[in-house]
């Protein structure tokens, strides 16, 4: 029968060892996503396509990723170099230009006019920043939730790991002094666990460091450049409604360059609308298809027939252990030695929490009531072992038949199998990534919908303050044209006669 208990250590190590395979997915989390991310430019690799999948741990998927928000970079550069020349030509035109200009009358309802679209782009200016705050905070605060259902996944899986090791260590204090071969592979499975621990740690430990510094960098910048914007937009009307030609030039130039950046922030908005697409694109297929997917390279336990064989090895193994144990128990019973009898085991002997062939499903609720779990095994064999200090003459009299030192290796496999059936739950656990499986479903179905809604708000409103903005300061400068040599009653909309 030692034969036996040895046996069931080798397809219990095949899956510990398996298991550290959970902490990859930690560090490449990638996965199958739309078509079009393959045919995203490279900025790393001269503008080619990237050819890839989703990889948080792949610079060319961010550097593609980032590239889609172009069109706010393109237009930035375009407005700056175009203020460059504006500025350019308006101050030589200062300096060199003509003395004096002659003045153009303009009929009284042009001031008016001129007016109410400085009023109107202005409230609306304004209405885009507050949609902004509100966006802004809604999408840091959907991020913050995915990342904290990623990193409680993994907090789990370590916990987990932690636990399997305990009982390990337990198992190899038992066994090591009868077992040379199951004391090394305990072993090293232990030093396998708890470096995919550690790594899982650090992953996330860099991870959430790296994300939340460019989450709260974005969210920051979101916000001050909002901020001064609405600070400038009250100044201009301050200006205007004062008429103060200096301050509301200097007005120009500070928004000109505000809503440089405003694009510049409209382009990081839609790479972190196309981030969002992609994340929740990729878990949509995964829960399509979860077998035909690149979610394979940071999940290998996905696949379920390797982890299903080990799981099905190490039911047959623990089955056919109790079965034989059962069997040489009824064979003693069958001597007439009653005290290992039903009073102490049961009709049904010890519970085996295995089914049959072919699947050996785990189903420990289904023990006979009349039977009793291996662990409980140790104190009906401590009733019928001979101790050392017990002479044989008095063991046999008190039908105590098993010697010590095989009362103690017996108690050894056996306790080491209960501890194997007591964990079995965390090892299907960490087989089939139950946890990262149960965060990819949460995500799926509870956060992906807001969290996409939320970026496209955010990347839609600064679109919009972005544009707005450009016809504003256009129309500033319009109106700082219209007014050029004319003077003003304060808060008075048309000129005195020039």
């Amino acid at each position: 029968m030692t034969k036996s208990h040895g046996g069931v250590l080798v397809p219990f190590i095949l899956l510990l060892i398996s298991t550290n395979m959970v902490a990859q997915k930690f560090l490449a989390f990638g996965f199958v996503v739309r078509d079009d991310i393959s045919r995203r430019p490279d900025p790393l690799s001269q503008l080619k396509s990237y050819n890839g999948t989703f990889n948080l741990g792949d610079k060319h998927y961010w550097a593609s990723a980032a590239f889609t928000g172009i069109h706010g970079y393109a237009i930035a550069g375009i407005w700056l170099l175009f203020g460059l020349g504006f500025g350019s030509y308006m101050i030589l035109k200062y300096f060199y230009g003509k003395s004096s200009t002659p003045i153009v009358e303009y009929p009284p309802y042009s001031y008016i006019l001129m007016f109410s679209l400085v009023v109107l782009f202005t409230l609306l200016a304004i209405v885009a920043s507050c949609v902004i705050f509100a966006a802004n905070n809604d999408f840091e605060h959907r991020v913050e939730r995915l990342r904290q259902t990623i990193f409680d996944a993994g907090g789990d899986t370590r916990y987990t790991i932690r636990r399997v090791i305990k009982v390990l260590l337990s198992m190899q204090t038992l066994l090591s002094p009868y077992n040379s071969q199951a004391d090394q592979m305990l072993n090293v499975t232990n030093h396998r666990l708890r470096r995919g621990s550690i790594t899982i740690q650090q992953f996330v430990d860099k991870t959430r460091h790296t994300s939340n510094e460019a989450i709260r960098a974005l969210y920051l910048a979101n916000i001050v450049v909002v901020t001064v914007n609405l600070v400038l937009l009250v100044s201009a009307l301050v200006f205007l409604i004062w008429h103060w030609p200096l301050g509301f030039i200097i007005i120009i130039f500070c928004c000109w360059i505000l809503t440089t950046l405003s694009w510049v922030l409209t382009g990081f908005d839609f790479f972190f609308h196309t981030f969002a697409e992609d994340t929740c694109s990729a878990l949509e297929d995964f829960q399509l298809n979860p077998q035909n997917n690149s979610l394979q390279l940071i999940l290998p336990c996905v696949k379920p027939g390797a982890s299903d064989r080990i799981l099905v090895q190490i039911g047959s193994t623990v089955h056919n252990f109790i079965t034989q144990l059962n069997s040489k128990l009824r064979e003693v019973q069958g001597l007439g030695l009653n005290d290992i009898g039903e009073n102490n085991i049961g009709t049904r002997g010890v519970c085996d929490p295995f089914s049959g062939a072919p699947n050996y499903s785990f189903t420990p609720d289904l023990c006979p009531k009349d039977s009793i779990p291996i662990g409980e095994l140790k104190y009906v064999l401590s009733r019928v072992t001979c101790y050392g200090e017990n002479s044989t003459g008095n063991c046999a009299g008190e039908g105590r038949f098993i010697p010590q030192a095989a009362s103690v290796i017996l108690f050894a496999y056996t306790q080491s199998i209960q501890d194997l059936i007591e964990i079995f739950p965390d090892l299907q656990s960490l087989s089939q990534c139950s946890k990262v499986k149960q965060a990819f479903t949460d995500i799926l179905q509870h956060q992906c919908r807001p969290f996409r809604r939320s970026a496209r708000i955010l990347w839609l409103s600064m679109l919009s303050l972005s544009i707005i903005m450009v016809l504003l300061v256009l129309t500033w400068i319009a109106k700082a044209h219209h007014e050029t040599g004319r003077s003003f009653d304060t808060c008075s909309i048309i000129p005195k006669s020039a």
